[in-house]
């Protein structure tokens, strides 16, 4: 008979498996936001949300990894209900920061766990997600000035989104932590 790993969870070991489904809520989030994008005309802009959601599965997918790699018990959840209308275009880049934010406040939570309690394999598993957070924090701040700097001119928007974010290359860093099931 196999087991499914161990089912014990340090306090850091509890958040790491509830971020695995904020992650899958902040993808489900970030789908929701590129479908609204692709409903109104504004492909760039779906492309770039709809690679956001991929990014934080294989988030997800990387503590999934984590957790496989120790041995231990994983359970999944279901994801939260997405909000999926919006007044304007700015509205969901400024949700995407406030997001953002947040996921930045949950990452930074686990590595203070971690080290509080000397999980140090713990703690350098969250240095990456720590790095990954700024970048995202400073991308999206850059996308949200400038959709307010284009206004109602929404083609400046999608030309700065082609030419800055859709041109990036989309594949995970190479120091990126391995991907349960392999990055998508």
């Amino acid at each position: 008979m196999t087991t499914m790993g161990d089912t014990h969870r340090s306090k850091f070991h509890s958040l790491l498996h509830d971020q695995i489904r904020n992650e899958f809520n902040a993808s489900h989030q970030y789908i929701a936001t590129a479908i609204f994008y692709d409903n109104t005309d504004l492909p760039q802009l779906a492309e770039y949300f709809y690679a956001q959601a991929v990014e934080e599965r294989n988030h997800a997918m990387m503590i999934v990894q984590y957790f496989l790699d120790r041995d231990m018990a994983v359970d999944l959840t279901g994801v939260d209900a997405a909000q999926s209308m919006f007044e304007d275009a700015r509205e969901p880049i400024a949700l995407a920061l406030e997001q953002e934010k947040h996921v930045t406040e949950q990452i930074v939570e686990l590595a203070r766990t971690a080290r509080e309690e000397g999980d140090y394999l713990g703690e350098q598993f969250m240095q990456w997600f720590l790095q990954e957070q700024v970048e995202e924090v400073a991308t999206t701040t850059t996308l949200l000035t400038v959709a307010d700097r284009a206004g109602a001119n929404l083609f400046n928007l999608e030309d700065f989104v082609a030419r800055e974010l859709n041109s990036k290359d989309p594949h995970i860093r190479d120091n990126a932590p391995a991907v349960a099931g392999g990055s998508i």
